[in-house]
């Protein structure tokens, strides 16, 4: 951060934009949307609000921004968590403890999953969110529907509907989210990814 010359008194101090998300997108996720106060932002930000207007729009721009980026991230780590070179009951057990670490994070106790926790409440009253939350959930689907193709291919699993497998796989790990945030254990959370990964790989008599 560069200090202001003496002559150009006022101008507002510089800022990252991606730490500025961050730190807005932490903040609807601990307060929810409705909750959350521009001067809420603001403080978290290190902005005040005419640059916050400036550089994001009003908060209700401000959080689809974040809604999008979260979104986008998340479905770039599934789909290349799954491209691991692991066998399919190995690497579903791997993605799905990733995904609890991540969740049992937070500042004042595990925060779970920002799309979960604050987009689902909005998305009735935003269309704009419920898209991004809606395509985010069928990325997902398709991303493990993948996956188990692939593992039907190449023997790990047997031939099953891989669609319905996928939209199981997802539900879980919406589930883990959900439980996460609501205080469920380490333990409790590991005995529903053991169960999920029984499921999926589960070979018929």
């Amino acid at each position: 951060m560069t200090r202001a010359s003496p002559n150009k008194r006022g101008r507002p101090r510089a800022y990252n934009p991606a730490v500025a998300l961050r730190r807005a997108r932490d903040t609807f996720w601990l307060n929810g949307f409705a909750a959350t106060s521009l001067d809420d932002l603001a403080a978290r930000m290190e902005m005040n609000r005419p640059s916050i207007y400036a550089a994001f729009g009003d908060k209700r721009a401000l959080y689809r921004r974040c809604v999008t980026d979260y979104a986008q991230n998340s479905r770039d780590w599934l789909a290349s968590a799954l491209t691991e070179a692991l066998p399919l009951r190995d690497g579903l057990r791997a993605v799905y403890r990733e995904a609890r670490d991540f969740y049992l994070v937070g500042e004042q106790g595990a925060r779970g999953c920002f799309l979960i926790g604050t987009a689902v409440t909005e998305a009735n009253a935003d269309e704009a969110t419920r898209i991004e939350v809606e395509a985010t959930m069928t990325a997902f689907t398709e991303a493990f529907a993948e996956r188990f193709e692939r593992a039907e291919r190449q023997g790990e699993l047997s031939p099953h509907a891989p669609d319905a497998l996928a939209r199981i796989a997802t539900a879980a790990l919406n589930t883990l989210a959900v439980r996460a945030r609501m205080g469920a254990s380490r333990d409790e959370l590991d005995a529903l990814i053991d169960a999920t990964v029984d499921v999926v790989c589960a070979r018929p008599d």
